[in-house]
């Protein structure tokens, strides 16, 4: 099976440069992966770079704590679309959660998803920080606020995705939103496992591919 239309190819290093960025978007185009996930400074040279392309530009947006006032949240998430962003991803609000104010977290996300209207809205649970209800919890904000995706992971944390995480996500949310898995998935077997249990996106950190030959989850 060739899952290359399941992988979101990202690279969010506080370190990338531009060249990395130029190798990123050739390297999604050669293996054909649905799109690169980035930080909002690249998005208008990614955006040149995969103009004739089918591979999508995602922006991070809050990233990577979620901590930012929505304000915040809400402009650079217009501001990735107007440079070219298909499709925003923001960090759930961990204190807001964690101080149990589902208000607020309510609050954060549906900003940002009323701001890019028809948009594609990811929003990042940061699994690793979450307990089970938690988890759940949060997943039924997002519902609320009518996301299109749940992910995982940033990649920034403690940890990456889980399959019993990503179970519970699914037992969660049904058919109401999509997931990405990410963090922690190098290969294609483990790739194979997140898409039998309901996954529709795999996030895969470009930087492994510098490292190891089978970080490349492709059939």
């Amino acid at each position: 099976m060739n899952i290359s239309k399941h992988i979101e190819y990202t690279l969010l290093k506080p370190t990338t440069t531009e060249r990395e960025i130029i190798d990123l978007c050739y390297e999604a185009i050669q293996n054909d992966y649905y799109g690169v996930c980035i930080n909002s400074s690249y998005v208008a040279l990614a955006r040149q770079l995969l103009e004739n392309s089918p591979t999508k530009v995602c922006s991070v947006v809050g990233f990577p704590f979620g901590a930012m006032s929505t304000d915040a949240k809400v402009f650079e998430a217009k501001k990735a679309i107007e440079d070219g962003a298909e499709e925003i991803e923001m960090v759930i609000n961990l204190g807001f959660l964690k101080s149990k104010n589902y208000v607020s977290v309510l609050k954060d996300i549906s900003d940002v998803k009323m701001a890019i209207g028809n948009t594609t809205l990811k929003v990042i649970l940061e699994i690793s920080e979450l307990n089970k209800n938690e988890i759940i919890k949060a997943c039924e904000i997002c519902l609320d606020a009518n996301v299109d995706f749940i992910k995982t992971s940033s990649g920034f944390s403690k940890g990456g995705a889980t399959l019993t995480a990503t179970k519970i996500i699914k037992k969660t949310i049904k058919d109401a939103a999509k997931i990405t898995a990410s963090g922690d998935i190098e290969d294609l077997e483990t790739s194979m496992k997140y898409l039998e249990v309901g996954v529709h996106r795999i996030g895969f950190n470009a930087l492994l591919n510098k490292k190891t030959k089978k970080a490349r989850p492709i059939s």
